[in-house]
């Protein structure tokens, strides 16, 4: 930090010396018309220059003499914010003026990422922003490096909403996320002795420059209580809840700019704070634990993604995540519509309202609470208020992701919501009957309460009741939710039930992330495709150029070369980057499978040890993601990847033929590395499990070759990309449903398959756990006993299928064919695509163009420069 220090007062000596030389030289003679620009909003590199040395004084209270890079970071993230602002607030206007419709992206999660480099990009100041601090004697990636990066996701889904905010700015559309700021978000992974350990996420602890506290615009939301009955002035029965306990929702946003355009929405995040922060009676008695008991409880509501949910504790604490982010949402909202419209009837038409996945599916109680209790409407108006403006994506077809909750848990916390149900379920099953006369086993599977010995509220259920619309996120995905999940409501209401195939930004996953491709492709197609990614269907004419062929295979090494030095000074593990980059990187889950390719990699091994000699296709294996902390079996997993890569990467039989990495506390900007850099993804679910993915986009944009079973978007990525160019293996869903039907048994596979047998035994032998047979038990118990992803009816299909990977990377000129055709077909992924099908199908929103003054829109003429 001193060396820094000591650096830019150097530098910065040398520039003033420098500028009284040229004043000096300036005396007698006439001066040129200088045009100054506002330091808040103007775009020349000089601009920024007065403007970031005036944040670093003013701002951050420091001398130029005594700046840290942090503190550099913090002056030049406000120096940016400022021109985002300006944005922002123009924005804002026109969509008031214009009463333009909006759309609200409710979200348990937001994996933004770091948020200066996609800032400088999107409004088109890298070029100058990099000149500006080269002048002060500053890097711009050095500082781009110092932020740190919230954790308010766990994965794909986090990623997506991101994506999503993305787009919508970037195609002009009006919107505003909404979700929680966590204070210590998801947590940050260590690797210790093989195993995850959870440590907090304190990336709030030295400020966040992106975001803006809104005290005055804080909201109250009510938790437990009871509920009267009373009739109003008209007559009309009413309820009212009195909670016995409320919380403060205070709002912070974070600006979220278009690429390529002058408009900026925002996401908006609630923090939980007490009404009654402190009890001074309850103090001076001297129980000073309790007199802040108040604080504590509220403060807890924001404090951490996903808490555990294996506790009575856990699972109550939720609840109160879900509701508290959700009403807040939901009053901002109103109060939102409400300063251009005197009442609600007319909320439906001018607001869209998406439930990313079931968390926020209380959304629909809420609504009619507030309609109903708050606004008077009769029942009848706030259903079709409610049901208009509601739209539901479901993101999963695993029973433990679609949110139930007890009736006594759901009663005891929000009371008033658990009668708005029960009224709205008695009006939904009458509606059953008359359509479905005598069916009684419909009515029972179709109710939002799950009768049994613990009665439950199915939210999912509550989701597609209450909303005018409800998509899947892949074509198989939404199929299955038609044919299965959700198939008596779609025979009731077919016309509620789309697809809506996800997509990612090549905005972030592109030109942030692989500069030098991006590089590549704009020179061949020009710069369009960054908005228009069908444009990279050009590149195929190029798919046999060898001279292209050659210029996309060094930046690939490149590529390669910049994550194994990553990987040797975080991890210490020394990898070749000519060897074939095999990667599997996604969140922990036994239906993902990453234990597949671990049983792979051990076969991989064996083989290598029974024939030393053995010409193989040199692999590194990379694995990153997180466990959830109760999730035992995949804590297990990654164990086990540690265990086998100890073995592996020091065996001298095997040369360093294999390397095998698990990336610790993988995250966006460690994706970011990632992605450019592999060879060969992974996308090996069991059929029928993933939703959609992401991840096998983010790599096929990128150039990595998919090897993949047919499930969620693979199977899309393989009709665009052609079946020549993906690999395919694995049982298909209806195979897995005849397999099962038939009885499967796994025993038979582990007996039947000598190669399969020495591979699971090896699990129970010690050998990759030190001599300890138990510790790796309950995996082969699992396997044996029931498989209940498959992984051994697939094993050899498999090994099959990755003989064949080796054998076509041996022919670079073949495999850098496949993976040009890969980037080049990948135009239907884009998220800008998917929001337009959301806002044309679903939303029936347009975009809005926002005017700004010359000098502030100046930085749209240099989108062409790339970082």
């Amino acid at each position: 930090m001193e060396k820094d220090r000591v650096k830019f007062r150097e530098n910065y000596r040398e520039r003033l010396r420098r500028t009284t030389q040229t004043l000096d030289g300036f005396q007698g003679r006439q001066l040129p018309e200088v045009v100054v620009e506002d330091d808040r909003t103007g775009m020349d590199v000089e601009t920024f220059k007065r403007a970031f040395l005036d944040n670093l004084h003013y701002l951050q209270g420091v001398a130029d003499w005594n700046a840290s890079l942090y503190d550099c970071y913090m002056a030049l993230s406000y120096t940016m914010r400022d021109r985002l602002m300006y944005r922002w607030i123009k924005s804002v206007e026109t969509t008031l003026r214009t009463r333009a419709k909006k759309v609200y992206y409710l979200s348990a999660e937001f994996l933004m990422g770091r948020q200066l480099e996609k800032n400088l990009l999107n409004s088109g100041c890298w070029m100058r922003v990099h000149e500006a601090l080269t002048d002060l004697g500053l890097q711009l990636h050095e500082l781009m490096e110092v932020e740190p990066e919230p954790g308010l996701g766990n994965g794909g889904l986090g990623r997506l909403a991101a994506c999503f905010l993305d787009s919508l700015a970037t195609m002009d559309i009006p919107a505003r996320g909404y979700g929680i700021r966590y204070e210590f978000g998801i947590f940050e992974q260590r690797i210790e002795d093989g195993w995850q350990v959870e440590r907090p996420d304190k990336w709030l602890r030295l400020g966040n420059p992106w975001e803006m506290h809104r005290p005055q615009e804080a909201v109250e939301v009510g938790f437990e209580g009871h509920t009267e009955h009373y009739i109003d002035n008209e007559g009309r029965e009413r309820t009212r809840w009195f909670p016995d306990r409320t919380v403060i929702g205070s709002p912070y946003d974070t600006l979220v700019p278009g690429f390529n355009t002058n408009t900026v929405n925002a996401l908006r995040l609630w923090s939980a704070s007490s009404s009654r922060d402190f009890d001074f009676q309850v103090f001076d008695d001297g129980d000073y634990t309790r007199a802040v008991s108040e604080k504590t409880f509220s403060e807890n509501i924001s404090k951490v993604l996903y808490p555990n949910d294996n506790t009575p504790q856990g699972k109550e604490l939720r609840l109160r995540q879900q509701y508290f982010f959700v009403a807040c949402s939901l009053m901002d909202i109103i109060r939102t519509h409400l300063l251009t419209h005197e009442t609600l009837d007319e909320l439906h038409l001018q607001s869209a309202i998406q439930l990313n996945d079931t968390h926020p599916s209380i959304a629909v109680a809420e609504l009619m609470r507030l309609l109903v209790d708050v606004y008077g409407y009769e029942w009848e108006k706030a259903w079709e208020i409610t049901s208009k403006t509601i739209a539901y994506t479901n993101h999963t077809l695993l029973p433990e992701a679609l949110e139930t909750w007890t009736v006594d848990l759901f009663g005891r916390l929000l009371p008033r919501h658990l009668e708005i149900i029960g009224d709205i379920n008695q009006n939904f099953l009458k509606q059953i009957q008359d359509k479905f006369p005598g069916d009684w086993a419909r009515i029972a599977r179709m109710s939002i309460f799950e009768e049994g010995p613990v009665k439950k509220i199915r939210m999912a259920h509550l989701a597609t009741v209450g909303s005018h619309a409800v998509n899947g996120v892949a074509e198989l995905h939404s199929r299955l939710v038609q044919e299965a999940l959700l198939k008596d409501f779609y025979e009731m209401w077919p016309e509620k039930f789309s697809n809506k195939t996800n997509g990612v930004t090549p905005r972030r996953w592109m030109l942030l992330a692989n500069p030098k491709l991006s590089y590549l492709i704009t020179e061949k197609i020009g710069k369009g495709w960054a908005t228009d990614l069908d444009l990279l269907q050009k590149l195929e004419s190029f798919s046999e150029d060898e001279n292209f062929q050659e210029t996309w295979n060094t930046f690939k090494e490149d590529n390669k070369f910049i994550l194994a030095r990553y990987i040797e000074e975080k991890q210490g593990i020394k990898v070749d980057p000519s060897s074939l980059f095999d990667v599997q990187v996604k969140r922990i889950h036994e239906y993902k499978r990453q234990l597949l390719l671990v049983l792979y990699i051990i076969h991989l091994y064996q083989q290598l040890k029974q024939n030393p000699g053995a010409d193989i296709q040199p692999r590194t294996f990379i694995f990153g993601g997180k466990a959830a902390p109760g999730y035992f079996m995949a804590k297990l997993v990654i164990k086990l990847i540690n265990s086998v890569a100890e073995v592996v990467n020091n065996d001298p039989d095997i040369d360093d033929r294999i390397k095998v990495v698990f990336l610790e506390n993988f995250c966006v900007s460690l994706g970011e590395r990632v992605y450019p850099a592999a060879d060969l993804s992974e996308q090996i679910s069991t059929a029928g499990k993933e939703a959609s993915g992401t991840g096998n986009m983010k790599f096929s944009l990128n150039g990595a070759l998919t090897i993949g079973t047919f499930d969620g978007a693979n199977i899309e990525i393989r009709e665009a990309v052609g079946e020549e160019n993906f690999f395919l293996f694995g049982l298909k869903v209806e195979e897995i449903q005849s397999l099962r039907e038939k009885g499967y048994n796994p025993q038979a596979y582990y007996h039947g398959d000598p190669q399969l047998k020495a591979v699971l035994d090896s699990l129970i032998s010690g050998e990759f756990s030190r001599g300890d047979r138990d510790l790796f038990r309950p995996i082969f118990d699992a396997l044996i006993s029931h498989d209940e992803y498959l992984l051994l009816a697939d094993f050899q299909a498999y090994v099959k299928c990755q003989e064949q990977v080796s054998a076509t990377y041996q022919n670079r000129p073949l495999w850098t064919k496949m993976a040009i055709l890969n980037v080049a077909r990948m135009g239907r992924f884009s998220s800008d695509r998917t929001i337009r099908e959301y806002a044309e199908e679903i939303w029936r929103v347009r975009g809005i163009d926002v005017n700004l003054e010359e000098f502030a829109d100046r930085a749209l003429e240099h989108h062409q420069d790339l970082p």
